[in-house]
């Protein structure tokens, strides 16, 4: 198979469109530019491909009364996820999902509050089979009414595998227009082929997956895969850091603790206010963690203006964004009650902002002390703000722990 052309692998969780953001600069814009020419470039390699999702099932084996394809993953429905990965392959110009007429409206719900784009209903059928016969009918040239344009290729994903990955479905088209398959193909694949030869009269190619290929099935399955979209987003973090000359070292050691804890750790240095290229383009990159060290009389300002940008932007649509407050605390000039109370209208903000998927919690650390304590309370620190990215417990929202 033929690689693609350079510059043309898509982000790893790419997200709805985002809205512009105040202030943006042209060297997003050129980044975003050339991400679209990347995509012309490669769907002018391929054939045009479509995919239909049945998603008619009862679930039963799930042992909910919810059918798995609506069942909540980090208060998501899992169709949603699957959506997520189908779309963000450029050159799939066409996504038909077959549901049940008392799940239609549920399914448009969905679409709309995630904004999914290139999505197109169709009623599934009693049988897993008739429900992928709907959505070839909606693909087909002589249907009346029909926006869709009639592929060359039709990818059948099941709705309840959210991890495929945009190499895999490459290897099926490039597989279905240029191959045939052999015995054993036939022998150890699935139904599919079988129906692809009966009816089509075409011998399809069997393509080994990837080992995140795999089918929600079990409950159990609902939380593997919890466990995995977490791990997933929660490699990369931002630190918005507008610190004092006196603090600023403290700050960056904090940095150098979160390093130790994350794959990526990026930084954004001075105030929010004339950082807005850098943190506008870690938001167009998907980043969903942000740590914001604050300091000055005001004890909010930094993080204050970190959620407005974040609000502005459409970031926390297809996931929770997790915020962490960081304040350092002078034990020789402001007592610690004060300090405390003055940090609790954190909840306030909390409150506020978890209404558009944003968990903020605050994290205090102890400064000046000696060398010791200070390395042991950023090394806590850097822990604590590990736990809370990586679990994304929205009970912990609004809550001060101290470091």
């Amino acid at each position: 198979m033929e690689p693609g052309p350079p510059g043309c692998s898509r982000p790893a969780e790419p997200g709805p469109r985002l809205r512009r953001l105040c202030g943006a600069d042209q060297e997003a814009s050129v980044a975003l530019l050339s991400r679209a020419r990347a995509e012309a470039e490669l769907q002018r390699c391929v054939p045009a491909v479509a995919a239909v999702l049945p998603a008619g099932g009862s679930g039963e084996r799930m042992g909910v009364p919810t059918p798995k394809q609506f069942c909540p993953i980090l208060d998501r429905p899992l169709i949603s996820y699957t959506l997520q990965a189908l779309e963000r392959v450029c050159w799939i110009k066409d996504i038909v999902v077959a549901v049940t007429r008392e799940n239609m409206e549920t399914m448009k719900g969905i679409i709309q509050r995630y904004q999914h784009q290139r999505i197109s209903l169709v009623e599934a059928g009693v049988t897993r089979h008739r429900s992928i016969f709907s959505g070839l009918k909606a693909l087909a040239q002589d249907q009346p009414d029909s926006q869709l344009s009639k592929p060359e290729v039709v990818i059948i994903h099941d709705a309840v595998r959210p991890f495929v990955e945009e190499d895999v479905l490459l290897k099926v088209v490039t597989a279905a227009k240029e191959h045939g398959c052999s015995d054993y193909d036939l022998e150890f694949g699935t139904e599919c082929l079988h129906l692809a030869l009966k009816y089509c009269h075409i011998k399809a190619k069997l393509v080994e997956g990837s080992p995140d290929l795999w089918k929600v099935t079990y409950k159990r399955d609902l939380y593997a895969a919890e466990s995995i979209i977490k791990e997933r987003i929660s490699q990369q973090i931002c630190m918005v850091m507008d610190t004092k000359e006196d603090e600023e070292l403290v700050g960056h050691r904090l940095e150098e603790m979160l390093k130790n804890e994350f794959s990526h750790v990026k930084v954004t240095s001075g105030a929010l206010g004339h950082t807005g290229r850098d943190l506008q383009q870690i938001i167009l990159e998907q980043c969903y963690n942000f740590v914001c060290v604050n300091v000055g009389a005001y004890e909010f300002e930094e993080t204050q203006k970190l959620l407005d940008v974040l609000k502005e932007s459409d970031l926390s649509i297809l996931y929770p964004v997790v915020v962490i407050s960081v304040h350092f605390l002078d034990c020789k000039s402001v007592p610690f009650g004060q300090k405390m109370e003055n940090l609790m209208q954190i909840r306030e903000f909390a409150k506020e902002v978890k209404k558009r998927n944003i968990l903020l919690c605050g994290l205090l650390i102890y400064y000046p002390q000696d060398e010791q304590k200070l390395q042991d309370s950023l090394r806590q620190g850097a822990t604590i703000i590990a736990t809370l990215i990586k679990e994304r417990n929205s009970g912990l929202v609004g809550q001060l722990l101290v470091a």
